[in-house]
């Protein structure tokens, strides 16, 4: 083949490869959730409960959480969460901000049916107490999704997973 049929082909692939991978993008838009809740307690209790990243015990479906790698509360570092029911996630922390009273992580592996997850949790002054919003952006994971693994099922997953937290951690916080 002529060196500059080669090239002609290489430049066919460049310029038609991202009109391929466009319809599979399109597929798997990139979804949002975002929850908040009131929490009658100030926000430097708030967030010294929540906004420990190796310390997810007030997850009503959390059994443990374990730092692997890096320094808890450290950009960089990597938390494994075990739920009860045995699932493991394994998150990245991003970023941390204690003056913001703010975090946020991306999932590095789960079984839940999202890819390219990145999650932010804040403490907010709210009158006499807190509100505490927790948000992501991600999409489904498979491109032929199960029952339940659609874009609808991913988000109500995730919808599940913050309003179970916040509304247990809620809890916590008022009893004392």
């Amino acid at each position: 083949m002529h060196p500059l049929s080669r090239i002609a082909l290489a430049s066919l692939a460049a310029l038609f490869t991202p009109l391929i991978a466009a319809p599979a993008l399109a597929a798997r838009p990139v979804l949002h959730v975002k929850e908040s809740i009131v929490i009658a307690a100030p926000p430097a209790q708030v967030w010294a409960a929540a906004g420990d990243f190796g310390n997810l015990g007030w997850h009503p479906a959390v059994a443990s959480t374990t730092i692997d790698q890096g320094e808890n509360n450290r950009p960089g570092a990597v938390r494994t969460v075990t739920t009860k029911d045995g699932a493991k996630l394994v998150e990245r922390l991003v970023a941390r901000d204690d003056a913001a009273r703010r975090l946020s992580y991306t999932i590095i592996d789960s079984p839940l049916p999202v890819s390219d997850y990145r999650s932010t949790l804040r403490v907010l002054p709210d009158g006499a107490g807190s509100r505490v919003e927790w948000s992501s952006r991600f999409r489904r994971k498979a491109e032929k999704p199960l029952d339940g693994a659609d874009d609808a099922g991913a988000r109500r997953v995730i919808h599940s997973i913050y309003s179970g937290g916040l509304g247990n951690l809620k809890a916590t916080l008022e009893a004392h």
